[in-house]
């Protein structure tokens, strides 16, 4: 996974020269779980079909150049290493900020799962 090749792809697009914002969300292997617990990693699966989904609709919003979504799966991960990349590239911020967030929230809920795995 690589952050700068994504933006590189982005700045390759036919529609770059509309962009006014390009937005980033690198996802890392906090050292805590939600509750508290100290976590040692954790495992990530992915349903891709629905991650299609989501980007292709999110896609659609007003504004919006493109989305590029890399996500680590199917092997163990440690505190720190990268999760996910998700960058949103678009006209102005107001639609950039709401279509990553939206999108994040989006991959979150519906297209990824993890196993944590615990210090204890």
């Amino acid at each position: 996974m690589n952050i700068a090749n994504l933006i590189d792809q982005i700045k390759n697009h036919p529609d770059y020269d509309k962009a006014g914002m390009i937005l980033c969300h690198n996802g890392v292997v906090r050292g805590t779980s939600r509750d508290g617990r100290k976590v040692s990693g954790l495992s990530i699966s992915v349903d891709y079909e629905t991650l299609q989904q989501v980007v292709d609709e999110h896609k659609k919003r007003p504004g919006i150049i493109e989305i590029l979504v890399e996500i680590v799966a199917g092997k163990d991960l440690a505190v720190g290493d990268d999760v996910m990349h998700l960058v949103v590239a678009g006209d102005i911020r107001e639609h950039v900020i709401s279509t990553l967030s939206d999108t994040l929230n989006a991959i979150k809920s519906t297209v990824t799962s993890k196993t944590e795995f615990f210090s204890e």
